[in-house]
């Protein structure tokens, strides 16, 4: 048996079918890559303070009591275990269950597993999985017993650490010897394990120093093989040659009717981007700074100096209120003949099929030279005549099968990547290797401060009015509000938030359902204080038309309140729009309220920001939220991101509901072996192109890249 073996054909159908639906799993090599989060010892008590509701946990703990009454609602009884760590209390409620008196008894230890709740109080765990230890080994191999490190695995609730961990046990008894990826001096210049003996450690390990060698191993062996395919893609990029797109008059012109002067930032990373689309190498590019910050004029110079030669821009974004929102930032931003000169068009999949027509005849026959639309770019009737620039604006929005699809409508077209999220370098360097890197990190002069309060609702509810009240200062001063919901129908829950737990009658939901776009509308339409206030309301579901008329009609000012999902999260430009409410803010990263803030304060007036949250003091949740308080600073934000988020998150590796994304490898904290591990694969590169040499390696790189990378390395 080997790693690429069907799941299904060593653990069973039935086991391979619950893997499968927990985490997407169908080889052996993917369930051999599903790590232990940590382990423990068999005489050792975890610590419960800390635990996170609605989690699924598993939990190495003694059992301190155990109590069992009838129910007060329906029939039958309720047993209830307590179980500790010595500081604090979980119990354990199991509903007509009594026979398990006999295992759980005073004394007994064992790890216990589920989904964390809360009741009365305190927080509990509804029928969950269990194994007891076993207390009748004694001696030398008591001892021995009672050290052996537990894997702990990432579970579900249909899949407790311990199944998953004899799972691996079975495929672990069949497999056959693995080859090692990484060559052999390698292996002995940087100290690691074999990959056979680090995968049999990690999963198996006999004590603490065999886990950890196997963590150091496999973790160099993931940024290595990594940092391998982004400099492959860099160096493959380099070997094809691409139209020369020279400046001209047209770039001359843009810079000389811009009604600001360009910051440093711009200046420097125009020249690089100009430097790459005359080199005769596709550009790969990726522009990130912070929001406001002008990186759609860079882009816009970009397309002007591939359209001095004829050649033509298609300019991708995520939705179409965004696409909507470029097509006219830059009509106006390029003035009446210049306008005239590219001839602009939008191209979305709710245009009539009268104007599609004329928009894809356009960029057919090269008529337009910026086409800017959405996914409908990505359709195989759209053509182009000389298609000389992709622009992507949002990159994590977008799969990079769909990015190659774009520009595969071009002979070799140069690539531009436009994100607002700052980047730590150290993420950069792992997700974007195979990008150069450019940062506009300065805001044009003139820009006014955007102050940021968290409105705390579990603190002090009261302040719930003054919010409104807040709003209708600034719409009675002639300005514009944004109210931001995460969800669009009352009572919907976003993701993350806790439910019910099943069978349970007693237990109460820990958060209450989110805020919708729908129901917040109407409770603002029946204030007082916005009686004759016109408002409007914008979501993902309504229909193109209905959309682009509600935001037109708010960008003209006769809107003066916007109800809003994160739609106008990115690219939405009202100068006059002062304040923004974000209901259920913990309900967004922290990279996304950044981004939402920065739609209010554009214009000659300073810009406020109301968090508003239910959560309590004391949450990661209100961690998050006073960090973005506390400054405006992006790239100061995406380390604290990186400092309280899981990587999985800050890069965008779930976007798409994949398993793809970092397994071992911690970009906070691993960034002096990333750059050791980029540059043992550069000099593996150097010495074999085609890494003809090392066939493990190749073979390795291969399946990365077949099996999670291509879409791992278009996310962030």
């Amino acid at each position: 048996m080997t790693e690429r073996t069907a799941l299904k054909d060593v653990v069973g159908d039935r086991s391979a079918k619950t893997i499968q639906r927990a985490f997407g799993y169908t080889l052996v090599s993917d369930l051999l890559e599903h790590f232990p989060r940590r382990y423990a010892t068999r005489g050792e008590l975890t610590s419960l303070q800390g635990t996170p509701l609605g989690e699924p946990v598993s939990i190495v703990a003694e059992v301190v009591s155990v109590s069992e009454r009838p129910m007060r609602q329906r029939r039958g009884s309720l047993l209830e275990v307590a179980i500790t760590d010595g500081t604090g209390l979980i119990t354990l409620t199991f509903f007509n269950q009594a026979w398990r008196k006999k295992d759980l008894h005073p004394g007994v230890r064992g790890i216990f597993a589920g989904k964390v709740g809360a009741f009365r109080g305190g927080k509990q765990l509804t029928h969950p999985d269990y194994e007891l230890f076993s207390g009748d080994i004694s001696g030398e191999e008591s001892e021995k017993w009672a050290n052996t490190p537990i894997p702990l695995y990432p579970a579900t609730s249909t899949l407790a650490s311990w199944q998953i961990a004899r799972a691996i046990g079975i495929v672990l008894e069949q497999l056959e010897p693995l080859d090692d990826p990484v060559p052999d001096s390698i292996v002995a210049s940087e100290g690691l394990l074999d990959k056979n003996t680090a995968v049999r450690y990690i999963h198996q390990p006999e004590s603490t120093e065999q886990w950890q060698q196997a963590r150091d191993t496999l973790r160099f062996h993931e940024a290595f093989v990594l940092q391998l395919a982004l400099l492959q893609q860099r160096q493959e990029a380099l070997s094809v040659g691409s139209t020369v797109r020279s400046p001209g008059h047209l770039v001359t012109q843009f810079d000389e009717h811009l009604p600001f002067t360009l910051t440093d930032d711009q200046v420097h990373v125009g020249k690089e981007i100009s430097a790459d689309l005359e080199s005769g190498h596709p550009m790969h590019r990726l522009v990130h700074g912070e929001v406001g910050s002008g990186k759609t004029v860079v882009a816009i110079r970009a397309l002007l100096q591939v359209a001095q030669s004829g050649g033509q821009t298609a300019l991708l974004a995520p939705t179409e209120v965004l696409a909507t929102q470029h097509f006219r930032s830059i009509h106006h931003t390029l003035g009446p003949d210049l306008a005239g000169k590219v001839r602009p068009v939008l191209l979305t999949g709710s245009l009539t099929t009268a104007e599609k027509k004329k928009a894809l005849l356009m960029a057919a026959s090269g008529q337009s030279l910026l086409v800017v639309g959405t996914h409908a770019l990505l359709s195989d009737t759209v053509q182009f005549a000389d298609l000389g620039l992709v622009v992507i604006d949002e990159q994590h929005r977008f799969g990079v099968e769909q990015r190659d699809q774009l520009r595969q409508k071009g002979s070799h077209p140069h690539l531009l990547v436009l994100t607002a999220t700052p980047i730590p370098r150290t993420v950069a360097m792992t997700v974007f290797g195979d990008l150069d890197v450019s940062t506009i990190s300065n805001v044009p002069s003139g820009r006014h401060p955007i102050t940021t309060h968290v409105v705390a609702l579990d603190d002090t509810p009261d302040w719930y009015g003054r919010v409104w009240a807040r709003a209708k200062e600034e719409i009675g001063q002639g300005r514009q509000v944004f109210v931001v919901c995460p969800a669009i129908e009352p009572g919907e829950v976003a993701d993350g938030v806790v439910g019910q737990e099943s069978g349970d009658e007693e237990s109460t939901d820990t958060q209450l359902p989110a805020i919708g776009v729908t129901g917040m509308h109407t409770e603002i339409t029946q204030m007082p204080e916005f009686s004759g206030v016109t408002t409007a309301i914008v979501h993902g579901k309504l229909p193109a038309e209905e959309k682009d008329l509600a935001m037109t009609r708010f960008a003209s000012g006769e809107v003066s309140m916007l109800v809003a999902t994160t739609v106008i999260e990115v690219g939405v430009d009202v100068p006059n729009a002062t304040m923004m409410v974000v209901m259920d803010a913990d309900r967004f990263g922290i990279s996304q309220l950044h981004q939402l803030r920065g739609r209010v304060g554009r214009g000659s007036h300073p810009g406020l920001c109301l968090l508003v949250s239910r959560q309590p003091q004391d949450t990661l949740a209100r961690q998050r939220l006073d960090a973005v308080a506390s400054t405006t600073d992006g790239f100061e934000l995406s380390h604290i991101d990186l400092e309280l988020r899981h990587e999985g998150d800050v890069l965008g590796v779930r976007q798409s509901g994949g398993r793809s994304g970092l397994r071992l490898l911690r970009v906070r904290k691993d960034h002096e072996l990333i750059e050791k591990a980029r540059s043992v694969a550069k000099a593996t590169l150097d010495a074999s192109p085609d890494l003809a040499d090392v066939p493990a390696l190749r073979q390795a790189l291969d399946r990365r890249l077949e099996d999670r990378e291509r879409e791992f390395l278009s996310k962030s």
